[in-house]
């Protein structure tokens, strides 16, 4: 199933969309309404509030004393973690019950009003932020909600910033505006994206993708979106090592197709066919019959350059991610290359040459395999013989597969 993270600040229109997802067919998991089932009467959750709060936390009929709550954490972070650590775990477990119990071809979305702030936003298929400046937020929590300005920011004050959800968002809606425009943004995500990433993640299928290549201008969230992806494929599987964002779009500067590459580590290539499934269920589906490189002059043996090529499901975020085992020579070359493009503004011109001859041939292609194949001659007569003599002159050599990017 497809599951969405859900998350934005305090005032910013989320509860309106989650109901309109749930609208169009989502399953909902409220975080809100769980925390507070966490803490109904008789609860396990209450109880633990009370034995650390002490028992003015209790009101008469048994219930959550909430203001008495509220005025022992206010001003005092260590107090609210500690809180945190009660009920969190317990909304946690609860969401997964709810997400278990959905059907298996379900869309489910959980609203997280903490979702960055508590490092969730890799345990999601998708993370959607709906946003509002902060001036805009400020008005609505005076006006439609009767705080005063200081209560208003201290609010704002103590969520992620803007930044720091656009950062871990790959969808971010705005709500400036009316709620008809609103509505009509989520209603366009579910039909362009949502619908088909779940048909896709169901069917086991990556994403269509037509048309010849087009390089385009580099953009400075590419490496942002690489790790976005990169956390979700580390938690796929303990079997992998670590992920590096490869290829163009790891080049500041260079220009590239609109395709996102990451390299995920193995210890073994059966360690490989072993998280395919996990990969898959991570939203990377399996490329059937792609089942090595092409074998460079160094190491000319076939059976050397093997790997495992996963892609997107989601019709939003094109993406290749190629498995391969540590220590082998497509292994080596992929961070090599990377790294000595980075390094050498010469280097990265010539490929960028020799891309943009490419992509002219072939602008007329309905794929980019011929694109892909007309820059084999290249990286083995050119490219090769260059990276070869920039390892040998600054002493390069593979770090650790990496565990943050």
């Amino acid at each position: 199933m497809l599951r969405i993270g859900l998350t934005g600040g305090i005032a910013a229109g989320k509860s309106l969309v989650a109901q309109r997802l749930e609208e169009l067919g989502a399953v909902l998991v409220d975080a809100d309404v769980l925390a507070r089932e966490a803490v109904e009467p008789g609860s396990a959750g209450l109880a633990a509030v009370v034995a650390e709060f002490g028992a003015e936390m209790l009101l008469p009929d048994g219930g959550l004393n909430r203001p008495a709550l509220a005025k022992a954490i206010f001003g005092n972070p260590s107090r609210r973690m500690t809180l945190n650590s009660i009920i969190h775990p317990l909304v946690r477990d609860r969401a997964r019950e709810l997400t278990a119990a959905a059907p298996p071809d379900a869309v489910v979305v959980q609203d997280i009003p903490l979702l960055v702030e508590t490092g969730q936003q890799h345990q999601f298929h998708l993370v959607v932020v709906v946003d509002a400046s902060d001036e805009v937020r400020l008005g609505r929590l005076t006006t439609d909600r009767g705080m005063s300005d200081a209560d208003a920011r201290a609010r704002i004050a103590a969520q992620a910033t803007r930044a720091e959800r656009a950062t871990a968002a790959d969808v971010v809606i705005p709500n400036e505006g009316t709620t008809e425009e609103l509505l009509a943004a989520v209603d366009r995500l579910w039909r362009d994206r949502v619908v088909p990433f779940n048909t896709n993640l169901v069917r086991g299928v990556r994403a269509g993708r037509t048309g010849g290549p087009q390089l385009k201008k580099y953009r400075d969230d590419w490496p942002v979106q690489a790790e976005r992806i990169a956390g979700r494929l580390r938690l796929a599987d303990p079997l992998v090592l670590g992920v590096d964002h490869i290829g163009s779009t790891a080049i500041p500067g260079l220009p590239a197709k609109d395709v996102i590459d990451l390299q995920v580590t193995v210890a073994s290539l059966a360690d490989a066919d072993r998280i395919a499934d996990r990969l898959t269920a991570a939203g990377f589906p399996l490329v059937e019959g792609i089942v090595q490189d092409e074998p460079k002059p160094a190491a000319p043996e076939p059976d050397r350059w093997a790997k495992r090529l996963h892609a997107n499901a989601d019709p939003g975020r094109p993406a290749n991610v190629h498995v391969r085992v540590q220590g082998s020579p497509g292994w080596c070359y992929a961070l090599s290359f990377r790294d000595w493009l980075r390094s050498d503004p010469d280097a990265a011109a010539r490929y960028l040459a020799e891309k943009e001859r490419c992509a002219a041939d072939h602008a007329g292609d309905q794929g980019t395999d011929g694109y892909a194949q007309c820059k084999e001659a290249w990286f083995t007569q050119v490219a090769d013989p260059l990276l070869t003599r920039w390892i040998a002159d600054t002493g390069w050599r593979p770090g650790p597969p990496s565990a943050v990017g």
